[in-house]
């Protein structure tokens, strides 16, 4: 079938080497690793994880999913698990491929076209809509840190989707409270609009400009961190770590399902590949050593801040790092992790929208999308129509959205792309056995297989209504490749 047509290697490796629709190659190995930890360190740990320990509820009481309470430590070894093997097969067809597109190009070599337009489509959810959620817990921690300075208008600072979705009658009661236009209330979140804005001119100058940027952000989140781990050891109550996983292994697993945004990301650094001098070497190093660093971090941060307040209580808060500080009685604290929140989350917004146009600039390249998304900018070689479609449309999206509701479809997404990375390493293993591979993945079989499982598994761990929007979501997608994607893609107009 035509559908399943793979794009050999040969062809994919041509358009890096140059050209109108080709990258600059700028970036080594640590400029790979910072931004792993730019775009792993961000949302997940500075606001998911507060949900993921207490626990989530629906706007009358009900329950969404259990928490994992102190037990969030194993969620993270659960996680960083799952991610090492998927990473492990992202480090061998990125050292293969080293082409923009992450996971769709590996696809498209693989697995053929479909797969590829659905891995490409799929891919939207973890860089673009992922970033809306980044964006708005960026706009929380923002407020927290103004707070007591500048009284900025609720209305202004509150998505509508929040006030309708949230549990909170403070929050919900905004629905009445906002000014309205007839029967529709005014609630848009500014600030997150402001700063995905922002972060796209900054990508718009070049992505060596854009690295140094997000260097010195994630300096500022590693130092905030270790101030946080530092002053929160000093008041850990043992007391708070009992029961330890106050919902069994279904909590532990819930939560993993919910933390699991706090581990997106890592897999961004592939759609780096095309700008990366020595992919061969440096991918790998990027990838595998980003994660180590970052689950080290995570499984410290969560054992901390467990024992600093009852797990239940972290659900309350947008910035439970922040609130945790606060009920502590150490307010200087809270305002400097709220500091770093804002460079960190900042720094995630810069990566994700950094990944999302490669894959965009990847699919007009192949004929999947329109042409001009994959026009470049002949001085900086950025892909700048993807860019600042982007950056739009992230940020109006982030005006009105929920960050809760966006973690689903991005932690979904994410786990999909994982899935079928992890089964595209084997076939490619089976299909052309002698190509060189300057990184192996040991034991392929055992570590593909077991990836894509345990990715599953997670997945499993999501509630009803995340799977129901993915379902539609790949269903608005195929509907798109059926009418334009198929019949305008260069392998079938090559044929």
């Amino acid at each position: 079938m035509s559908v399943l047509r793979v794009k050999p290697i040969e062809a994919l490796m041509s358009e890096t080497s140059g050209g109108e629709h080709s990258l600059k190659r700028v970036l080594g190995a640590g400029d790979l690793i910072m931004l792993a930890i730019g775009a792993v360190i961000g949302a997940g740990i500075f606001g998911s994880i507060g949900s993921a320990a207490a626990g989530q509820l629906g706007p009358n009481g009900e329950v969404i999913r259990y928490g994992a309470g102190p037990a969030l430590v194993l969620s993270f070894v659960l996680l960083g698990a799952c991610c090492a093997l998927a990473g492990l097969c992202y480090a061998e067809l990125a050292s293969m491929i080293p082409q923009a597109g992450s996971a769709y190009a590996y696809s498209y070599a693989t697995l053929g076209e479909l797969v590829a337009w659905i891995i490409g489509w799929d891919l939207i959810l973890e860089y673009a809509v992922g970033n809306v959620a980044v964006a708005i817990s960026w706009g929380d921690y923002l407020k927290s840190l103004l707070n007591g300075w500048i009284a900025m208008p609720e209305w202004l600072t509150t998505g509508y989707r929040t006030a309708l979705l949230s549990s909170d009658p403070a929050v919900h009661g905004m629905l009445d409270r906002a000014p309205h236009i007839g029967s529709m209330p005014i609630l848009i979140n500014v600030p997150a609009f402001g700063i995905v804005m922002a972060i796209t001119w900054l990508l718009l100058r070049g992505a060596k400009e854009s690295t140094r940027a997000n260097n010195i952000m994630v300096a500022v989140k590693l130092l905030v961190l270790g101030v946080f781990i530092i002053g929160g050891l000093t008041h850990i109550n043992t007391a708070n770590y009992t029961p330890f996983a106050p919902n069994g292994f279904t909590g532990i697993h819930q939560g993993a399902a919910i933390v699991f945004f706090a581990y997106i990301g890592f897999d961004a650094i592939s759609t780096a590949a095309e700008e990366t001098k020595n992919p061969q070497r440096n991918l790998p190093i990027g990838i595998l050593g980003g994660l180590a660093i970052c689950t080290v971090i995570y499984i410290i941060i969560g054992a901390v801040l467990t024992g600093m307040v009852p797990a239940a209580e972290l659900g309350k808060s947008a910035d439970p790092l922040a609130f945790a500080l606060n009920a502590s009685g150490m307010q200087s604290l809270a305002k400097i992790v709220a500091l770093g929140a804002i460079f960190s989350m900042a720094a995630v917004l810069l990566v994700f929208q950094y990944g999302q146009p490669r894959i965009f600039f990847a699919m007009g390249r192949d004929g999947l999308l329109p042409k001009w998304i994959a026009k470049v900018d002949e001085k900086t070689r950025i892909p700048y129509t993807a860019t600042l479609l982007t950056g739009v449309f992230v940020a109006v999206w982030s005006l009105i959205g929920d960050a809760a509701e966006t973690y689903d479809l991005t932690n979904i997404g994410t786990l999909f792309a994982f899935v079928l990375v992890c089964i595209g390493v084997i076939v490619l293993r089976h299909t052309d056995p002698t190509r060189k591979r300057p990184f192996r993945v040991p034991f392929v079989h055992v570590v593909g297989i077991v990836g894509a499982g345990m990715c599953i598994f997670v997945m499993k761990g999501l509630p009803a209504i995340a799977w129901e929007r993915f379902g539609w979501w790949l269903v608005i997608g195929l509907v798109i490749y059926v009418l334009y994607g198929y019949r305008n893609s260069k392998l079938n107009r090559a044929k």
